[in-house]
């Protein structure tokens, strides 16, 4: 057989080819690295990169009052941010440190009491008489029911400490997330024109700009019109409990915060919990907590056309799956992370959709 040499031209081509190659491989693996370095800062850069777009016309207004110093106001506005997070967690990890150490001491020394139930706790609907019963058991032999569902309270306690563990490195990250933004604040020009650079590649130069600017409008009408309620509704969830005297009125305010996030109505907690005070507390005080969680419950009707920017209506089931996937995947900052970054995605090709169907009627016109 004779053997066939190949040609220059083949030669040229597998050689080509074999760098080619080589350089994806390398740029594959080189990207690789650089994902794994910086993915667990990923939730905190992504969470700061939103919270400097929503609050950035507040450091441009700040800024403008100092006289032009970007520096101060971006130093002010993180400092009034940590001192918002750090404040109530440290109050509440207070509390719940004192209550649990007097609990613990009661117990130890056998002088524990648990009040018995008023009458008309039996009268509750579906769950009265069994709640009755434990209660009033409880309150005459606390230790044998601690007994009877030790196992459930181990279960529940331990349930609880992760969840305590969770929360200390969320707010971790929260804080982080501030300094972040605050840095960004200072090249908020080089990142818009980054941001357009970017979405011009993607999207075409003539699409880029527009893209770009819708996303900032997206972030800004969630973050306002979603997180700005949920956070208000948080916050007089907690000025009402701690009013009232409800124990553990961080704690309840924080999932106030998660349902609100959710859009799932705030009385879904509160409502079980004015029930409960109805029996522990005298009738007026009762009525005026019950009226006050309703109307928490109902404040989003009222605030979101005074927060929801604009230009935007993105769907709650959009912003529901977005902060439970979120929730799911990074924990409790993934509420604020997938709630934003869900909307902003569907808006995005939203935009895309129409703006490839108005070129296609355009053609055919």
């Amino acid at each position: 057989m004779n053997n066939v040499e190949s040609s220059p031209v083949d030669q040229k081509f597998v050689s080509n080819s074999m760098a080619a190659f080589v350089q994806i491989a390398a740029m594959v693996i080189l990207l690789y690295w650089c994902f794994t370095i910086i993915s667990p800062f990923l939730g905190i850069f992504i969470w700061g990169l939103i919270l400097s777009v929503a609050l950035y016309p507040s450091h441009v207004a700040l800024s403008a009052r100092l006289g032009g110093r970007e520096k101060l106001s971006a130093t002010l506005i993180v400092l009034c941010g940590i001192f918002i997070i750090s404040l109530p967690i440290l109050l509440l990890a207070d509390s719940t440190i004192g209550a649990l150490n007097s609990v613990a001491a009661e117990l130890e020394d056998g002088t524990a009491q648990i009040p018995p139930p008023a009458d008309k706790v039996a009268d509750w609907p579906l769950i009265g008489e069994k709640v009755h019963a434990v209660w009033s058991t409880a309150a005459t032999n606390l230790e044998e029911t601690i007994n009877q569902f030790r196992p459930q309270l181990e279960t529940v306690g331990k349930k609880v400490v992760t969840f305590a563990a969770h929360a200390a490195g969320s707010a971790v990250m929260f804080i982080l997330s501030i300094i972040a933004a605050g840095v960004m604040f200072t090249s908020a020009s080089g990142g818009r024109t980054a941001a357009q650079r970017i979405a011009s590649k993607l999207a075409g130069a003539s699409r880029g700009p527009a893209i770009t600017d819708l996303s900032i409008l997206t972030i800004r009408s969630v973050a306002k019109g979603i997180m700005g309620i949920a956070f208000i509704q948080a916050i007089l969830s907690a000025i009402g409990l701690l009013v009232a005297g409800v124990p553990g009125a961080g704690l309840w305010a924080g999932i106030v915060l998660v349902l609100a996030i959710v859009q799932l109505p705030p009385f879904l907690l509160l409502g079980p919990i004015a029930v409960w005070y109805f029996s522990v507390a005298e009738l007026v005080p009762a009525v005026i907590f019950l009226v006050y969680a309703i109307l928490i419950s109902a404040s989003d009707a009222v605030l979101k056309p005074l927060l929801l920017g604009r230009g935007v209506d993105t769907p709650m089931l959009v912003i529901l799956v977005g902060a439970i996937g979120g929730a799911l995947a990074q924990g409790i900052i993934g509420l604020f992370i997938g709630a934003v970054t869900l909307a902003l995605g569907y808006e995005i090709l939203k935009a895309w959709m129409e703006s490839a169907e108005a070129q296609r009627k355009s053609a055919d016109t």
